[in-house]
Formats: structure tokens, C-alpha cells, sequence
């Protein structure tokens, strides 16, 4: 076992940011999925698309975003602004990395299922192409406000922070 991966090291449990190619290939994983499924079963069961998925998923990409603007002003202690509790910031964050996730996932079914619609000539699946459209806009929304909540949790860099190697950080005992 090398020194980054030994059982004692604090950082090996340590959560980074979302990584942008997670979310395209869960994406893509989620469009394939789509295709075969809209591809086989659509002319057995093809009832109008629904719209109450398209309007959850903007509703959770507007409210994500305003969490955005919130946690960054408290974090930056704009005036007017109560600090954050730290505990909040990191449920945030989780929020948000599930939410990227959640909304790739909902992306690529609706390009997907969009893509299937416009290829498509029948009158049912043109009926159904603007909640698709709808959906996958939706579901971009929520990525982009998910990426920019968990972004909005990053503590900003201080004056001290950028005389610091890379490897050095602050331990109970001092600096190691």
C-alpha cells in the first residue's frame, strides 16, 4: 500500500468536487437506456408524456440555485447575512452531489426518450416531443444548479492560504 492509500491516512475518505465525466457517461448510460426502452415499448404503452417530472425538476433546479446565492453570501459573511453552520454547508453539498447526479441521470433519459420523439413521424410521438424537450431542459437546469451549489460550499481562499504548499495543511498539533 503506497502513503496516499494507507488505512491511517485522513484524506482517503475525503470528498472532492463532482467530476463532470461521472455525470456524461451516467448521462449517456441513461440515453442508451432510454432508447431501448422507448424504442421497444412505445407503441404498447404510449400515453401523453407527463408534464409534473419537467415542473419538479426546474422547481428543485430554482431552489437549489437560490441556495446557491444564500450559502455563498453567508459563507463570505456579506453583511446582513448570518454565518453558516458548517454541519448545513456539508449536507449541501451532499444535496448537491446527489442532485448532479440525479439530474445527468434525468438528462440522458430525456435526450434520450427526445431523441427517439424526433426521429419518430407518428402523431403521438410529435405531441410528446415538447415535454421531452421540456424535460431534458429541466433536468440541464438541475445539473447546472447542482454544480453551482457545490461550488457555492467551497470556503473561500485566505491571504495565508496562498503561502502554503499544496501538501501543507493545519493538523491539531500544528502545521505538519
Amino acid at each position: 500500500m503506497s502513503q496516499a492509500q494507507s488505512p491511517r491516512d485522513p484524506d482517503r475518505f475525503r470528498m472532492g468536487p463532482t467530476r463532470i465525466s461521472t455525470l456524461v457517461v451516467a448521462g449517456l448510460a441513461a440515453a442508451a437506456v432510454a432508447w431501448l426502452l422507448i424504442s421497444s415499448f412505445y407503441y404498447d404503452v404510449a400515453p401523453d408524456l407527463p408534464w409534473l417530472p419537467v415542473i419538479t425538476l426546474a422547481g428543485l433546479a430554482v431552489l437549489e440555485g437560490y441556495a446557491a446565492v444564500n450559502t455563498r453570501a453567508r459563507i463570505e459573511r456579506r453583511p446582513g447575512r448570518e454565518p453558516v453552520n458548517p454541519l448545513l454547508v456539508a449536507r449541501l453539498v451532499v444535496l448537491a452531489k446527489a442532485s448532479a447526479l440525479a439530474g445527468a441521470i434525468f438528462a440522458g433519459f430525456y435526450a434520450g426518450l427526445t431523441g427517439w420523439l424526433f426521429v419518430e413521424r407518428t402523431n403521438a410521438a410529435i405531441g410528446d416531443r415538447p415535454a421531452g424537450g421540456g424535460g431534458l431542459l429541466a433536468s440541464l437546469a438541475l445539473v447546472a444548479a447542482a454544480l453551482w451549489l457545490e461550488r457555492s460550499c467551497r470556503v473561500p481562499e485566505q491571504e495565508d492560504d496562498e503561502d502554503r504548499e499544496p501538501g501543507d495543511r493545519e493538523t491539531p498539533r500544528g502545521r505538519r
